[in-house]
């Protein structure tokens, strides 16, 4: 019977004990030294003796040993490990000397240490049943010479996981019952080493017909889990080396193997005087390439482990081994976050000691889950800001009069003086993001006015045209930005409000009405029910529309402005392409109408093309200018390379080219760059071939008030319908552009202004109503991308995945006062050098706002994971907490109310066109009533989460 030997600590000497020998060795050095902690921990045999090993194991044994004082209690746990050949040396790192004992202060040696600290890691061994903490230190020389043999890198990476919340994560409940469908567990295992464990677990693996692997090698497996995997085992040998006292020791320089395992999962608990780690259990897991499904294996261990800091007393193994090429919710990472966090739960742990059986083993894991489910659900309906989101609107809400707009100004009239000192005055200026975000803001404000200015001339025959957009523009900008609660909101004339204009023109044209009184008497009454709406605060409502239905009528605005710059290509293409490069035969076909979207008249065009090349050929007698083929092919490479090139520098700032702050300004300045890049290419570089122009009528006087009583009542009850159909156009453009800007994840922090704002946009178009300047209202995509603009942005990245996340944003009104002042001043560039940008590049415009725009969209995210495969999906929210086939119903369900919106929103019919926003509003109790009988609602509530 082996005996137990007591640990003594005596100055003057080492001591130290080792299985089957009493005493190992003895050093005497001078009493002026320190000297190390000798740490015996308790064997997994219960003692130490010729069971665990014998003396002659320790043959390669370190002959040197620090000379400095341990300052540490003697039975303090080991703070690192490491492995050689089997033996655990943990090495405590150099410690100042205690001076009140009369030590001497001894400085660190220049070379490299033999052994290298390696913190926090698990250590496995096969015969060794103890550590003991020494300190080697090697002449210069010496650490020289063993350089390549004794020093190796180990890359060590750490990051915290959160728990699995098994009330939203689907998966949990999966990964749970593909276990117990093909439950492997181990009982009262009776290893002690971690190698033996694991190579019992996949020797469990291997005999089970259900978890069979035909092509897998279990050693192979074996030498993965751990960092030594590959490593040579040969070139041992000894050298003798010199100590500072003189005497020589022989001193092993064989390649170090560390036996420590590469990937693991454990508990942790902040606490005050640092992490707490569980130490009773440990979760492995490995990607491997030759398996073909995941594959968990716990096993329960007879006895209390001590394999190293932080696992003294491991109880329970997880063992979770899955193919690399895996959905990003199924991985191995994944599956043990599932399992760690079912084990991070001392109470299940001791109910799992407890167990007998198999069968009650996995009762245990399935009531687990039922406790962890319940667990989640409490907080989320006790939580009474999470509830306040659902709370439904009462009647006494919109009875309360001027509350809202009440509410908004107390909001936002305190930070009001800081919309115009922020970025500018202090620490954190940002006038160079001011400055190109002025720029980008300014081409992105006027460029579209001048094309819906076209659009509008050619609709009421010049009575509002490019020079009155413009004008319309600046006012309203520039009040907008001063007055608003939320100025980052960007304000203009949309091609919705394009088409009201052009029926009500044609409404006038049949009845013989005046169309300026006409247009005002309809202004006025749109005006007047915005108030209304704002008054008894029906911005509430806005509630009611979720994140799903917004992002349907955010992609319709983008589909739009699709289909504009293809409908325009298209004209030019029907006109110089197909008709030949005779004019005269095209003409006799060609239709009288004007031209959808943003087109011109056809036959205005081609006689005024006809007849400027005509005149041209007269006065040379050759023809200078070029129109046909030609112009066709070069308005689709302008409007394709304004796109691409836009694109390219937009997306410029996630490259490795040039400086980074060069990066960003490229990234901001795309717009304006590529409009200037390629109205030059049409207008000077290819001069000689005709480009189509938008039309400039100068306006004899831009303030004229409308003749409002030349109407008769009959007419102005009529306009009061119109009116109240566009007010819901306004109410619902403003309240859902305004949702999208102060989304949370742009993380807006003065506070929103929805009622305020509503008002102040009824007030600017009764000015421009009245004075017959075309109607503005919040323009998607241009409100969030102005956010966007002046955010600053980071990278992260995610089960390989990189998101952009806004870390903060500049709110100011600077921008959009500079950019709408600037868009006044525009008027003194017309018709030269505006009308040098041709036709095509404001397609290609339109092109590159709908394409930016629907970054972020999820909608459109998901269905782009229709046309991938699932180890490509991103990780985010709703692929966590939804199944894979919930999404797609959603998904599906989407798209239709998407083409239900454009089949009435793009129909050729005026008047279907005109009553779209009912459909937008008929969203609403489709969300809430019939799409619940389709999916749950939790997984429609977890779809339309912001995160």
């Amino acid at each position: 019977m082996s005996q137990q030997y007591p640990l003594k600590e005596v100055k003057g000497d080492a001591v130290c004990f080792v299985p089957g020998s009493p005493l190992f060795s003895v050093l005497m050095e001078p009493a002026s030294f320190c000297y190390p902690r000798l740490t015996f921990l308790r064997s997994p045999y219960g003692q130490f003796g010729a069971s665990a090993a014998s003396s002659q194991d320790l043959a390669p044994w370190p002959q040197r040993l620090v000379t400095q004082r341990w300052t540490r209690p003697v039975d303090e746990s080991p703070p690192a490990a490491m492995s050689r050949n089997g033996y655990f040396f943990e090495e405590s790192g150099y410690l100042k000397c205690d001076m009140d004992d009369g030590c001497e202060t001894k400085e660190e040696t220049g070379g490299e240490e033999l052994f290298d600290a390696v913190n926090n890691t698990v250590v496995s061994g096969d015969s060794i049943r103890f550590f003991v903490n020494v300190n080697l230190e090697v002449p210069l020389n010496a650490a020289d010479e063993n350089e390549s043999a004794g020093c190796v890198l180990l890359h060590t990476s750490r990051k915290y996981l959160k728990l699995k919340n098994f009330e939203e994560e689907v998966r949990a409940h999966r990964d749970l019952d593909g276990f117990l469908a093909r439950a492997s567990i181990i009982l009262d295992e009776t290893a002690t080493s971690l190698d033996d464990v694991l190579r019992e677990m996949l020797k469990h693996f291997a005999e089970d017909p259900e978890n069979m692997e035909p092509s897998c090698n279990f050693e192979k497996i074996m030498s993965t889990l751990f960092t030594d995997s590959g490593t040579p085992r040969e070139g041992n040998g000894t050298h003798d080396v010199s100590d500072s006292t003189g005497a020589n020791i022989q001193t092993c320089t064989s390649h170090l193997k560390f036996h420590l395992l590469s990937d693991t999962i454990q508990g942790v608990t902040a606490t005050v005087t640092g992490v707490q780690y569980q130490q009773s259990w440990l979760c492995i897991i490995c990607t491997i390439k030759s398996l073909q499904r995941r594959h968990v294996c716990i096993s329960r261990l007879e006895r209390p482990q001590n394999w190293g800091e932080n696992s003294c007393e491991v109880r329970f193994v997880i063992l979770v081994l899955a193919p690399p090429k895996m959905k990003s919710t199924k991985t191995a990472t994944e599956v043990g976050r599932t399992f760690a966090t079912m084990f991070s739960d001392i109470t299940f742990r001791q109910k799992l000691l407890e167990t007998k059986t198999e069968e009650e083993f996995k009762e245990a894991l399935v009531h687990q889950r039922h406790l962890l489910t319940v667990v989640n659900q409490r907080p989320s309906i006790s939580d009474g800001h999470k509830s306040h989101g659902s709370k439904p609107l009462k009647l006494h809400e919109f009875l309360n009069v001027g509350k809202g707009i009440s509410d908004d100004i107390a909001r936002r009239f305190p930070v009001y003086a800081l919309d115009f000192t922020d970025g500018i005055i202090g620490n954190n200026k940002a006038i160079g993001k001011y400055i190109t975000t002025m720029i980008f803001l300014y081409f992105a404000c006027l460029l579209p006015s001048i094309a819906f200015g076209s659009l509008n001339d050619e609709n009421t025959g010049g009575v509002i045209d490019v020079q009155k957009t413009i004008v319309g523009q600046c006012i309203g900008g520039l009040l907008y930005a001063l007055f608003s609660g939320q100025p980052l909101v960007v304000l203009l004339t949309t091609a919705p409000l394009a088409l009201y204009i052009n029926v009500i023109r044609g409404i006038c044209d049949d009845y013989n009405l005046d169309f300026s009184a006409f247009y005002a008497w309809i202004g006025l009454w749109n005006s007047f029910f915005l108030v209304m709406y704002s008054l008894f605060n029906f911005s509430l409502l806005m509630k009611l529309f979720k994140r799903s239905t917004e992002e349907i009528i955010a992609l319709f605005i983008s589909i739009t402005f699709v289909l504009d710059a293809f409908k325009g290509i298209i004209k030019v293409f029907k006109k110089y392409y197909y008709s030949g490069r005779t004019g005269e035969s095209y003409l006799e076909k060609a239709p009288t109408d004007a031209i959808p979207s943003l087109g011109i008249n056809t036959t205005f065009l081609m006689n005024s093309s006809v007849s400027r090349s005509m005149s041209l050929e007269n006065q040379t007698g050759t023809h200078d200018v070029h129109y046909g083929r030609e112009t066709a092919v070069l308005s689709l490479m302008l409007m394709l390379g304004t796109l691409w090139l836009g694109h390219t520098l937009y997306q410029f700032k996630k490259s490795p080219y040039l400086h980074a702050r060069v990066r960003e300004i490229l990234s901001d300045c795309a717009l304006p760059i590529s409009v200037l890049t390629f109205s030059a290419v049409g207008s000077y570089i290819f001069k000689e071939i005709e480009m189509s122009k938008f039309n400039y009528n100068p306006s004899e006087s831009l303030f004229v008030l409308a003749p409002v009583q030349s109407l008769s009542i009959g007419s102005v009850m009529s306009a009061m319908g119109l009116g109240f159909l566009l007010s819901m156009l306004f109410f619902i453009e403003q309240n859902i552009v305004a949702s999208l800007t102060n989304a949370p994840e742009n993380r807006l922090v003065k506070g929103t202004a929805y009622h305020w704002d509503l008002l102040l946009v009824a007030l600017i178009n009764t000015g421009l109503s009245v004075f017959g300047l075309p109607w503005i209202h919040a323009a998607f995509p241009h409100s969030p991308m102005h956010v966007r603009a002046l955010a600053y942005v980071e990278e992260r990245v995610e089960s390989g995945h990189i998101y952009e996340t806004i870390v903060s944003v500049k709110e100011t009104r600077l921008t959009s006062l500079v950019a709408n002042f600037l868009v006044g001043l525009s008027l003194l560039l017309l018709p030269f050098p505006l009308q040098w940008i041709p036709k095509p590049v404001l397609y290609g415009l339109f092109l590159y706002i709908a394409l930016t725009s629907i970054d972020g969209n999820q909608l459109f995210e998901r269905v782009a994971l229709l046309l991938k495969e699932q180890t490509a999906y991103p990780p985010t929210h709703y692929i966590r907490r939804v199944p894979q086939r919930k999404i797609h119903y959603f998904t599906g369900l989407q798209v239709l109310q998407l083409l239900i919106l454009c089949g009435f929103g793009m129909s050729p019919l005026p008047y279907m066109k005109m009553i779209f926003p009912l459909i937008m509003i008929g969203m609403i109790p489709i969300r809430y009533n019939l799409l619940p009988r389709i999916i749950e609602a939790k997984y429609l509530d977890a779809m339309d989460a912001e995160h």
